[in-house]
């Protein structure tokens, strides 16, 4: 991937709800190959946010863009190079792994032969060989967390968007996919939304804070720490806390 070219875009962001806003004017750009953490407080705007850019909801106005694809306009063709996984991803809790991912691979139209190749992958990638023939309403949360995730990369998407990855897991499992989301990011462009400020430390290269619906912060977790005297919670609290 070449890195000048941006693979994720908000421009001028909306999202009205009546007299509500949800989100207001925000725009930003992600690169290709760059892992961006985004931040904000519960009711800030984040999810809202990534459900548009990844066409779940319309904006009031603006345009969100996923590898160069309005996702308004074409939905269909941005979804190819994109992977979501939402806070509570989309399982079927009577399946096994092994039967959800050949079903997600039948509807998006793999063939049999890539199908295999890639079940291998996905498989060894979120580390499920133990649980491939367990019920998935067997599985921890970690390891829902992993089938989703392999869900996700099915297809072999160029940008990963994540809403909340590590909510609810343990710290080993925290520490599992931090690994994972490191390892993708070598090779994928990736939107990481998160409340945990260790997240920004352990896997981001730059890092974007909404409040009140608004972009208060787009630069690097070391610019983020100096807003806060080297500290990740004052600055925290210091861009968000008065919205």
């Amino acid at each position: 991937m070449t890195a000048s070219r941006p693979m994720i875009e908000a421009e001028s962001l909306s999202k009205f709800y009546g007299s509500f806003a949800a989100i207001q004017d925000i725009s930003f750009q992600v690169q290709a190959g760059e892992i961006v953490a985004f931040l904000g407080p519960n009711g800030a705007g984040k999810s809202t946010t990534m459900k548009i850019l990844t066409g779940f909801l319309a904006p009031s106005k603006g345009h969100a863009r996923i590898a160069g694809i309005d996702v308004q306009e074409d939905r269909i063709r941005a979804a190819r190079s994109l992977g979501y996984l939402p806070e509570n991803g989309p399982l079927y809790p009577d399946m096994t792994p092994r039967a959800l991912l050949h079903f997600f691979g039948e509807a998006r139209g793999l063939s049999s032969q890539k199908m295999r190749e890639r079940f291998a992958e996905v498989v060894e990638t979120c580390s499920l060989q133990e649980v491939l023939e367990k019920p998935i309403h067997k599985l921890s949360k970690g390891y829902r967390q992993r089938v989703g995730m392999a869900q996700v990369l099915l297809h072999e998407p160029e940008v990963l968007i994540l809403d909340e990855p590590t909510s609810g897991l343990d710290p080993n499992q925290i520490l599992h996919m931090r690994e994972t989301i490191k390892k993708l990011g070598e090779k994928r462009t990736l939107l990481l939304s998160t409340h945990i400020l260790q997240e920004v430390d352990a896997v981001a290269d730059r890092v974007l804070m909404v409040a009140g619906g608004r972009l208060v912060f787009d630069g690097t977790p070391k610019e983020l720490r100096a807003r806060g005297g080297g500290d990740l919670d004052q600055a925290f609290h210091k861009m968000t806390g008065a919205a």
